[in-house]
This record gives C-alpha cells, structure tokens and sequence, in this order.
C-alpha cells in the first residue's frame, strides 16, 4: 500500500511541512512547545539557508531553517538523517553565524539575542543509555554545573528514543513528536490529533495533492532518504565494529553522487548528506 502522507524525515517532506511561508504556523507551533512559557514565539521569518563567512575561502554553511523571531531570536532547525563524524562540532559551528550577524557597526556593547539550534534526530548521537533520552538540552554552564550564559541552547531530539503511544500522549510537545514519527505510517488523522493544527498540518503532507513536479521532487528525496537508511542498516548488520564510520562516509559520498547524477542542486546535496560544500564540488569533478 502506498503512503498517504510524506515521509517527514526527508529534505523535502520536512522543509513541505515547515520550510514554506504558508505553513509558518506550523513551525511556530513545534518551537513553541520547545521554548519556556515566557518565551513564546509570536512570529517568524525566514531568512537565507544559505551563510557565508567574511572571507571567501571561509567554509559555507546551509541551514536547513533559519529564522528569526519578532523579538530578535534567532533560530537554527535541522532534520538530521544519519550521524555524521564531528556533529556536536558542526552544531557548534554552525551557531557562530547568528552570533555574527549580529554584531552592528561602529560602537556596539556586544549584547545578543537568544539563539536556539534545534535538531531532530534520526539516530542516537549518544548510544549511552543514560543520555539516550527523547530530548536534551545543552547550554553553557560552570564547574558547579551552574548556567553561564542563558542565550545559547542547543535542543537535539532524538527521536528513535520517542516511544509513547497514540493513549500514551498527554502534552503538544508528545502530539508533535508522535506526528513526526508515525507520519509516513498513518493511513487516516488519529483521533487524538484532530485538532486545527494537526490538521492542516496533515493536509499539508498529503501527497495526493502534490503537483507533478512536487512529486518529483519528492520522490528523489525519499529514494535519497532510503538509500541512506539501508546503507547505514547493512553496515551494521555486517557487525562493522571497526571502521564503521569510514563504511558510513564512503556510503554516503555514493548517495551524493546518485543525488547529484539526478540532477540535485549542490545545496540539496549537502542538506542531504551532510557532506560539506568542498567534499560535494570534489565528487562534481569525478562526475
């Protein structure tokens, strides 16, 4: 049987259902169940995926949304598909773009705004057993364990830990999470999320509505999505205890060059993968 709605998890199921002006609500809605009570988002803007640092030979950075509040806050939400080496660095890293823009000409205090990167996860990014919770939030703190600066937060959602059922959820935020999850495996709108927001979300993700080049579209990125998962499945099957991540890299260098031999952007390329800007043009030229 064929699925009603999209897979959420892919470049373009997530950015359908949260990257489009017409459905700003809907992420407003997500971050909302994130963010403490005082701070609610009102509204949203997008602004470039795309970042550059001041000098050219600087690395690019392509978000998969990039937004800013009303009040200033600035805020970093990915899909992650498969762990990738360095990825609490490349967090990291990619956090120094906001910083950056908003330093102000001539004399400036240095004072910021808050900055959330949020990313859910397709994966564990900590197989420990005491860290492989549904969410955890990271900000910087002391030798005390006492929070030092309050701007900065990194929320990482792993979702392969989310494990409640439909009888199960009790708040938004589980609504949510039980949503993106099954998405891709509801045949019909579960009772328990007939509400106004779940419902255009649901409609939003319903394929039969997709035009033909929406369809396309989609359909290069689950078979991008898929290619991932099964190749990262076999290597652990096969019992790569060693030199898994070497196994995972070289598989995912061959997505990108079916990605980019099917006429994918470079851009979508590395939404893809997670590969970097430089290691996507070096596979152009083998092409």
């Amino acid at each position: 049987m064929k699925a009603r709605y999209i897979n959420p998890y892919t470049d373009f199921g997530f950015k359908k259902l949260f990257g489009e002006e017409a459905n700003k609500d809907l992420l407003i809605d997500f971050l909302n169940q994130l963010m403490p009570e005082n701070q609610q988002i009102a509204t949203l803007d997008f602004r470039n995926t795309e970042n550059l640092n001041d000098l050219p030979e600087d690395r690019k950075a392509i978000f998969d949304l990039n937004c800013i509040s009303e009040s200033g806050e600035r805020f970093i939400v990915e899909m992650q598909k498969a762990k990738i080496k360095f990825f609490k660095d490349r967090a990291l890293f990619y956090t120094t773009f906001p910083i950056k823009e908003q330093s102000e000409k001539g004399d400036w205090n240095f004072q910021l705004n808050r900055i959330y990167y949020i990313a859910l996860l397709d994966f564990f990014y900590d197989v420990n057993e005491e860290k492989a919770k549904v969410k955890r939030e990271v900000q910087l703190k002391d030798q005390d364990c006492e929070l030092f600066f309050d701007k900065l937060k990194y929320i990482f959602l792993q979702m392969p830990a989310f494990k409640k059922q439909e009888h199960e959820l009790e708040t938004r935020y589980d609504k949510w999470l039980y949503f993106l999850k099954n998405l891709e495996d509801f045949n019909e709108i579960p009772a328990i999320l007939k509400e106004p927001i779940f419902e255009k979300a649901f409609q939003t993700a319903e394929i039969a509505s997709f035009n033909a080049e929406q369809l396309e579209s989609y359909q290069k990125s689950l078979l991008a999505y898929r290619d991932l998962v099964n190749m990262i499945n076999t290597k652990y099957e096969e019992g790569y205890e060693q030199g898994i991540e070497q196994g995972i890299e070289q598989g995912i260098k061959k997505i990108a060059i079916r990605c980019l031999q099917q006429g994918m952007g470079v851009e979508v390329t590395m939404s893809i993968t997670g590969l970097s800007l430089e290691k996507i043009e070096a596979l152009q030229k083998q092409i």
